[in-house]
């Protein structure tokens, strides 16, 4: 590690926020001695209190929800209105699993030739969240709220653009009255997170991020025989068929394309509509595009902000070019963008070719790809020609597509006449190259605890 600072930038116009000093060797170990010293009183402490602490904690975050909400715009440009959502977001799962805990880990009761048998679900120990920048705050809540409540402590190793985010965090769980070594962050760059997963004192790991971050990290873990929970990349397929109520499809794939500046994995990336109601969607979905505000994120009538850093925004521009060039159309509203800071012309492109940017890749910005199918079985096909597999999307009326949807789709969520989101109370992950594990509801609080199976003769 380096005493070199690590510098916040304002994607919207270029300038330094703040800077950190990283944290060093003998500063990560004592903060992990002090997250295991922790774990060994926090693991005996009741449902009942660690519930109180984290209700405190979701109060925290209202209490301050327009602070932190501004810092993170500030740090990686998504509107501010929808980093306040983030951030209340973000007290729910806090009181979701305030209230669930105790239920989700109950014992269960099993069969068996002795007199008595169960399932008892008890903490691991020290956990480790790395975590992206796209939403500083929910990514990190939605690991944190339940591994807290399951009796595991945590440390956060975060995206170094969003540092004071991670500060903000780990303030939350200090004002609400955590004890310290609770939930700690770790302020290091990325190839520092390969020792702090083989410390010995580190039970499991959780990542949400790239497929190369991912893999990196699951290797790492797999060496050191430790859980894993990769939550990665996504292309998610949005499939509109001739009797969807269309304005609301038009409405939904335009915030689903578009919300946090087009920055999130289950956004939906692909748009296959059918022939019969393709132009007029293609016509609605242009006006909608026009329609967008481009600017200041700290306006609270933006819709999109600047792209989170200048070489996100560049592979942008390139993955649009070359599908393009590859014989893809592509419409853009034409907004005039500020000169300085990390700014893109949100857009439609249409028709590329398998093989281009558009049908192959996760575009991470607010470029929505379209094509005209003849069929459910072709758009479905289409949909699985995907290297990801996290959330889809179908628009229809007809029951039978939706249950050939809901089959045949590979995803770990197919979300019928409404966008893909995330929710505490439902189980949230991809298969093939989107990750594996599910984080949310009883998934989420049982991936990190030990299921100690209990016999009596």
């Amino acid at each position: 590690m380096t005493d070199q600072t690590i510098k916040s930038v304002n994607p919207a116009n270029g300038t330094v926020i703040e800077e950190f000093t990283p944290h060093t060797p003998a500063e990560v170990t004592a903060i992990i001695n002090q997250s295991e010293a922790c774990f060994t009183d926090w693991r005996k402490t009741s449902f009942e209190h660690r519930a109180k602490l984290l209700m405190k904690a979701a109060d925290v975050l209202e209490a301050n929800a327009d602070r932190y909400a501004a810092d993170m715009t500030a740090e990686m440009g998504k509107p501010l209105t929808q980093a306040k959502a983030e951030v209340n977001k973000c007290a729910w799962v806090c009181r979701h699993y305030a209230e669930q805990a105790e239920g989700y880990l109950a014992d269960e009761i099993m069969e068996s030739n002795g007199s008595k048998a169960y399932v008892r679900h008890l903490p691991l120990g020290v956990l480790l969240a790395v975590m992206p920048w796209n939403y500083p705050f929910w990514q990190v809540f939605r690991f944190a709220a339940p591994i807290l409540m399951a009796g595991n402590t945590g440390l956060l190793k975060h995206a170094s653009n969003v540092f004071r985010s991670a500060l903000n965090i780990e303030e939350v769980f200090t004002e609400a009255g955590f004890p310290e070594g609770a939930f700690k962050t770790l302020l290091i760059g990325s190839k520092h997170v390969e020792s702090v997963i083989k410390d010995e004192r580190v039970r499991a790991v959780s990542l949400t991020g790239s497929g190369p971050a991912g893999g990196a990290v699951a290797a790492t873990a797999g060496s050191q025989i430790k859980p894993s929970l990769l939550e990665l990349g996504g292309s998610d397929a949005f499939i509109v068929m001739p009797s969807a109520d269309l304005e609301k499809a038009l409405d939904t794939a335009l915030t689903a394309r578009t919300q946090n500046n087009g920055q999130s994995c289950i956004a939906a990336k692909r748009f296959f509509v059918h022939a019969d109601v393709y132009d007029a969607f293609k016509a609605g979905f242009e006006a909608r595009f026009k329609s967008l505000k481009v600017g200041d994120p700290m306006d609270e009538t933006t819709n999109i902000g600047p792209i989170a850093t200048a070489s996100i925004r560049d592979e942008l521009v390139e993955q649009v070019e070359k599908s393009v060039a590859a014989g893809a159309s592509v419409f853009k509203p034409g907004n005039t963008l500020p000169d300085e800071g990390n700014w893109f012309d949100p857009c439609i492109v249409s028709g590329a070719p398998k093989g281009s940017p558009s049908a192959d890749e996760e575009m991470f910005g607010p470029v929505a790809n379209l094509w005209k199918i003849e069929s459910l079985d072709e758009a479905i096909a289409r949909a699985n020609d995907s290297v990801f597999g996290l959330g889809s999307v179908i628009f229809t009326q007809d029951q039978s597509e939706m249950d050939q949807a809901i089959n045949e789709l590979e995803a770990g969520a197919t979300f019928v006449n409404a966008m893909v989101a995330s929710d505490p109370r439902l189980p949230f992950g991809g298969i093939k190259q989107s990750g594996y594990g599910r984080e949310l509801a009883a998934d989420g609080i049982k991936a990190f605890v030990n299921r100690k199976t209990v016999y009596f003769a």
